[in-house]
């Protein structure tokens, strides 16, 4: 569970993260997270969380939304039968709380703008 957001910080299991993070299915949480071209994400960008063979990856894409997807990540995903939900950060903490006791999840978060 993540226990809090907002801007710039994230509290997971009472562990304060000042920069972006992944949270693999089982709950390991890397941190210092960056994508090839800031504001992108792209399949490269999140491959050891994709080869962990979550059911469901969710996206948290900033507190402004400014974190965008390419278009070819939630085909490559529907390949492996992983499912893409994106939203901005604080709806995505939402949804992995709600979620993280009934699915594999894994999940990325851009914690600023």
């Amino acid at each position: 569970m993540i226990d809090a957001y907002e801007f710039g910080s994230i509290i997971i299991d009472g562990k304060e993260y000042t920069s972006d993070i992944i949270i693999y299915p089982d709950g390991e949480v890397k941190s210092s997270w960056w994508r090839k071209e800031g504001h992108r994400l792209s399949s490269v960008d999140i491959i050891d969380l994709i080869q962990s063979a979550p059911e469901l990856i969710i996206v948290g894409t900033g507190a402004y939304g400014f974190m965008k997807t390419e278009k070819s990540l939630e085909s490559d995903l529907r390949k492996k039968g992983i499912e893409l939900k994106t939203a901005p950060t604080d709806q995505a903490v939402k949804l992995y709380n709600a979620l993280c006791q009934r699915r594999r999840l894994g999940a990325c978060f851009h914690l600023t703008c």
